[in-house]
């Protein structure tokens, strides 16, 4: 069913109304503060119709009504209205990004930070990890006991933390052509790219598919984020939300902020550029607890991920104000990311 234009601002008005105030919406505070040239019989018919459609619920008979699930996801796609940043918001990003230029690192780190402190929500954020990065080498060094030691050179680090399971019966010559074997397969490839070879390495390696296994197994954890890749900020914000009086709500938050593995499913993103992503519970994202939403976006600058950022709240979540937020801070790490290449770029051409 089309949805007409009365019904479509009818709905923004709870939406927006039921966001701001946490309080049932009715058809008299519509027309007394939004449509003063519209009966109140007319709205409430409207209303109906909406609950109809599955848009809106009602708690009470003789109560107003607030959004459903399917409202949000309408809202956020037709009827939302992108908001700006105050300037004093504006300064604060500018000021919290520029007190840590210095270290890019850092700088990233602290976006969770100001996501947090200018969205009043938990800000969730996974920083960069080895998913992108191309194999140059890799290789595999005895260590005794049925054990070798696994050292990869990517293009941007060297890791040799992980030791593997080889045969007792494997010997340092042995071990030595599997490794020559098993570099030739994975160089150039990147490491978020090893399941895509998986089978195929696997089934024509021969005497060496067992040492093949063990090796494919510790590349796949360096896709994957590690406790220290994720960052959360702002754990006790929930409480200034009133949905978190609820003890099962508060339950059901810590139960999602406390597993790092979760938190990393919900918020990981695909995208190589600023672009939002909003997932609803209780309307088929199926990783997000049914009273909670989530929105996150993707930085990147000079084709370098800066990783991943977002905020997790209630449903009622001030969408237009967390999307301004992240569009901001995102621009703002982008710039100043760019600025400090090209700074650089400039000091090495001054020294040629």
């Amino acid at each position: 069913m089309k949805m007409s234009d009365r019904k479509k601002k009818i709905l923004q008005i709870v939406v927006d109304e039921y966001i701001n105030t946490a309080v049932p919406v009715s058809s008299k505070s519509i027309t007394e503060k939004h449509l003063t040239d519209v009966s109140s019989a007319t709205v409430r018919n409207e209303l109906a119709s909406l609950e109809e459609l599955g848009y809106l619920t009602q708690f009470h008979t003789s109560g107003g009504r607030v959004p459903s699930p399917q409202a949000y996801r309408f809202y956020i796609e037709e009827l939302m209205e992108r908001g700006n940043l105050s300037s004093q918001d504006l300064d604060y990003i500018e000021r919290m990004f520029s007190s840590k230029s210095h270290d890019v690192e850092h700088l990233i780190k602290s976006v969770s930070e100001v996501i947090s402190e200018l969205t009043d929500y938990t800000s969730v954020a996974i920083t960069p990890h080895a998913e992108a990065e191309t194999i140059r080498s890799l290789s595999l060094l005895p260590c005794g006991d049925g054990t070798a030691l696994l050292v990869i050179m990517t293009s941007e680090r060297i890791l040799r933390d992980s030791f593997i399971s080889i045969p007792e019966n494997m010997g340092e010559e042995e071990l030595e052509n599997a490794s020559k074997m098993i570099g030739k397969i994975f160089a150039g490839k990147e490491l978020g790219k090893v399941k895509e070879v998986e089978e195929e390495a696997l089934s024509d390696f021969g005497q060496y598919r067992q040492v093949m296994r063990e090796v494919i197994d510790a590349l796949k954890l360096y896709t994957r984020p590690r406790d220290e890749d994720v960052v959360l900020t702002g754990a006790e914000k929930i409480f200034n939300h009133p949905e978190y009086e609820d003890v099962e709500n508060v339950k059901n938050f810590l139960t999602v902020i406390s597993s790092k593995d979760r938190l990393a499913d919900i918020i990981e993103g695909e995208n190589d550029e600023i672009q939002i992503n909003v997932k609803i519970g209780s309307s088929g994202d199926s990783d997000v607890p049914d009273d909670c939403s989530v929105v996150t976006a993707t930085y990147s600058a000079g084709g370098k991920n800066l990783g991943t950022y977002g905020v997790i709240g209630p449903i009622r979540m001030d969408y237009p104000k967390v999307i301004t937020v992240l569009e901001n801070v995102g621009k703002a790490l982008e710039d100043l990311v760019n600025s400090k290449n090209k700074d650089r770029k400039d000091g090495n051409e001054r020294k040629k």
